[in-house]
């Protein structure tokens, strides 16, 4: 899923291209894209874009007449810039039309998650804020507050956007391995020591990877969108080793996410329990990297 750093030079980029500029149409292939009725879609047909925002890992257009398109990438969203003058696909699930372009919205996989809403007034705006403060303009004070709010493991506090706004799974876990921090650690147990370096891993690695995807994109759209980059330290990275210390990086499986991280950068060792393998295993399952090295 796009995170805070995807969405902000999608923000970026989308801010050269269209701002200032009228929505001539929006067309798309699927109703259950679109979630709202009134306005309806035809509404925003010739509005200007006034502004671009972020709200968590949603990208807002403000347009004319207090109107907002409010679009949500969840995991397999992807936008495209089409240049006028070029064919469009057919196969895409939404089309922005404007007079030197068009933004396309494609989906991977058979389910399609991804949403647009069309809303009027800062009221009906305000329903897509879920509270979570921006990671990189809050004080230490603040992030320590959220941090210790509610007794979770710190991976899963981070990536609630009722705490903070648009880390997901991937940011996340480059930030503990950053942090030299386990994302099973108890977020009731963080010292004053932990949590600043939990602070500063979260201020540098998503001003980092702002930086370095801005610097990648700095002459075209940003096409190549992915949760999974070979410059990242452990996200994606099960079985590869450690940049910092050459172990094998480890990973833990849930849902449709798994968690990777360093058991000797942030587990002292300690490999952490997979939910369904551990269970099978049960007095099999290692539980220190050296059982796994072992020739």
């Amino acid at each position: 899923m796009p995170e805070l750093p995807d969405i902000t030079v999608y923000i970026d980029a989308l801010d050269a291209r269209v701002t200032g500029r009228p929505l001539l149409a929006v067309r798309i292939s699927t109703p259950f894209l679109l979630r709202t009725v009134d306005p309806p879609l035809a509404s925003v047909a010739g509005k200007h874009v006034r502004a671009l925002t972020r709200i968590g890992k949603r990208i807002v257009f403000a347009l004319d007449d207090d109107l907002y398109v409010v679009l949500h990438l969840m995991i397999a969203g992807r936008l495209h810039w089409i240049e006028a003058g070029k064919r469009v696909p057919n196969n895409v699930l939404a089309a922005f039309e404007f007079p030197n372009g068009t933004l396309t919205l494609t989906e991977a996989g058979s389910k399609k998650r991804a949403s647009l809403h069309v809303v009027r007034g800062a009221d009906a705006l305000a329903q897509f804020a879920r509270g979570g403060i921006e990671p990189l303009e809050t004080t230490l004070e603040e992030f320590a507050r959220r941090l210790r709010s509610e007794n979770h493991t710190i991976k899963r506090t981070l990536t609630d956007p009722r705490m903070f706004s648009g880390i997901g799974n991937a940011y996340s876990d480059e930030i503990l391995h950053r942090a030299r921090m386990s994302p099973a650690k108890l977020t009731s147990r963080l010292t004053d020591e932990e949590i600043q370096r939990v602070y500063d891993a979260t201020l540098s690695v998503l001003t980092e990877w702002v930086e370095r995807l801005r610097a990648q994109s700095r002459t075209s759209f940003p096409e190549k969108v992915t949760a999974f980059r070979p410059e990242m330290a452990v996200h994606g990275r099960y079985g590869q080793p450690c940049p910092v210390c050459g172990t094998t990086v480890q990973r833990i499986r849930y849902a449709d996410n798994e968690t990777n991280y360093c058991p000797r950068c942030q587990t002292e060792g300690r490999l952490l329990a997979d939910r369904a393998f551990s269970r099978l295993l049960k007095q099999d399952w290692p539980r220190r990297i050296e059982e796994l090295e072992r020739p």
